[in-house]
């Protein structure tokens, strides 16, 4: 299948549908144990820092849910520009997909990183530039879950979250090169694509791992959701009749 073919399939959500299962369980087994690996890897075998001791194991947990959640706004920023310029009703499906679990994420890095600010800066709080940043993107979540709450019109609710979640990706940037723009307290990445880790192996590999899974588990739940919503939004089509009606007689 050629590019121009399958983005054209991307339209229908019928065709989405049939072929996304195979996806949610590889991307739902991959999660499971990449973490589960990870986790027992980062809490039971990575040495503690010399500096901040056991303390920094947070940082398995903090910095996954706030690289994923990121990566997930630029997602929906991309999904409504596909929505405003082809009215792809996939991309409006995989914005409402995101938003439960990138708000999830969000307050998730938020609070791991109060967690892990409390013995590391003396607080669990402090308004320096990342941390307001991040802040600002969880208020954007909120925001656009808000706005599709409240707009009853379909066009008018995906073409409006759209526009939210685009301007919005301005603030993916901020976060990201806060540490170098403003003085503070937050050390930079742990690990980059082009540099050498600050870290040794037995300490950023299992945070390679949870990385990577925490993407797995995204994947697995936004095609999980996507799935979700399109049997409701195509639920009067005979498609999702004939499944439904196959479903009970094999039930």
């Amino acid at each position: 299948m050629g590019l121009k073919e399958f983005w054209h399939k991307l339209g229908s959500p019928r065709w989405f549908y049939q072929i996304s299962l195979p996806w949610v369980v590889g991307f739902g087994l991959a999660a499971l144990v990449l973490l589960a690996v990870g986790f027992v890897w980062a809490l039971a075998f990575a040495p503690p820092d010399y500096q901040q001791g056991n303390s920094f194991r947070i940082m398995y947990v903090h910095v996954p849910a706030a690289m994923a959640a990121q990566s997930l706004y630029i997602g929906m920023g991309v999904a409504g520009f596909v929505l405003f310029v082809w009215r792809m009703k996939l991309a409006d499906v995989f914005i409402t997909a995101c938003l439960p679990f990138g708000m999830l994420l969000t307050a998730l890095a938020l609070f791991s990183g109060g967690v892990w600010g409390r013995p590391t800066w003396g607080t669990w709080w402090e308004w320096d530039g990342r941390t307001v940043s991040t802040l600002v993107l969880l208020f954007l979540y909120i925001g656009i879950y808000a706005l599709r709450e409240a707009i009853v019109d379909t066009e008018l609710r995906g073409r409006a979250s759209a526009l939210v979640a685009m301007v919005g990706t301005i603030n993916i940037p901020v976060i990201k090169y806060s540490v170098e723009w403003w003085h503070t307290l937050h050390q930079p990445a742990s690990f980059t694509l082009t540099e050498k880790p600050s870290m040794p192996p037995e300490m950023w590999l299992p945070l390679l791992v949870m990385v990577i899974g925490m993407y797995c588990f995204a994947a697995h739940n936004v095609l999980s959701r996507m799935r979700m919503e399109i049997i409701e939004r195509e639920s009067g089509t005979q498609w999702v009749r004939a499944l439904v009606s196959g479903q009970r007689a094999a039930g």
